[in-house]
């Protein structure tokens, strides 16, 4: 199985759970996959209603459901990085998803995506130096 570079790996993982959004997809139809989108895949599904919360919370005026659906996705996997993926630098995590914003969103996709993610690290770093 060939190594994905990380990028790549995204990308896999965002068109996983698009396809999620409007049918069931099992975890198993990952196996053949790179470990980091298995993983990843699997983690995001594991804490996705906490993820979702996160987003409603910081989405003002748009409930979950309205969102894009590859703004919500995008959103869902750089969350899941930023907070259960401490080997990935914050400041890459939020840089690799306004990419995916900018090739897979709208126009307005990669201000939105860093705007939510930008508040959430934030908090988070306001919470740990606490």
């Amino acid at each position: 199985m060939k190594t994905l570079s990380r990028r790549a790996a995204r990308e896999r993982i965002l068109r996983w759970l698009f396809q999620r959004d409007f049918r069931p997809v099992s975890n198993d139809e990952l196996a053949h996959e790179d470990p980091y989108v298995r993983e990843v895949a699997a983690g995001v599904s594991a804490k996705q209603p906490e993820i979702d919360r996160l987003i409603a919370q910081r989405a003002e005026s748009w409930r979950l459901e309205r969102l894009h659906t590859v703004d919500r996705n995008i959103l869902r996997l750089a969350i899941y990085e930023l907070l259960y993926r401490e080997d990935i630098p914050p400041e890459v995590v939020i840089n690799e998803a306004v990419e995916l914003a900018k090739k897979y969103g709208g126009e307005h996709s990669p201000a939105f995506v860093n705007g939510i993610l930008d508040r959430i690290w934030k908090e988070v770093r306001k919470k740990e130096s606490a």
